[in-house]
């Protein structure tokens, strides 16, 4: 009964629509003695490259067999742009804010000392 099932890969788009990517009917033959054991098979799917941003969604996997359906936990996978860079001014910003608010306070304190004397 469950020796035949169909193996799908398919992703959610950004508009929550479900993309076919391959799928495949399989039939695994069970010899005498191994009926009530669990089986497993290995299956391994290499994608094409994925040609633009707009294939950035979550990956699946699911089986399917006499109304049964297993799907897999899904991989959410990001796609950039060729010549993407991250960028993180964090640390320069924070370096250039703190230095500007030191000026700015030395400047303060001078004004403050010459205006007295």
């Amino acid at each position: 009964k469950y020796t035949r099932f169909t193996v799908f890969y398919y992703w959610i788009n950004a508009w929550d629509q479900e993309v076919s990517i391959y799928n495949k009917k399989e039939q695994v033959d069970i010899p005498p003695g191994e009926e009530n054991k669990t089986a497993i098979k290995s299956y391994s799917h290499r994608t094409k490259p994925l040609e633009s941003t707009s294939s950035t969604g979550t990956y699946y996997c699911k089986v399917q067999w006499d109304g049964i359906q297993i799907k897999g936990k899904g991989v959410f996978v990001l796609v950039r742009g060729t010549g993407y860079a991250q960028t993180s001014y964090g640390r320069e910003i924070l370096i250039t804010f703190t230095t500007l608010l030191a000026a700015l306070s030395i400047t303060a304190t001078a004004l403050l000392v010459w205006k007295r004397k």
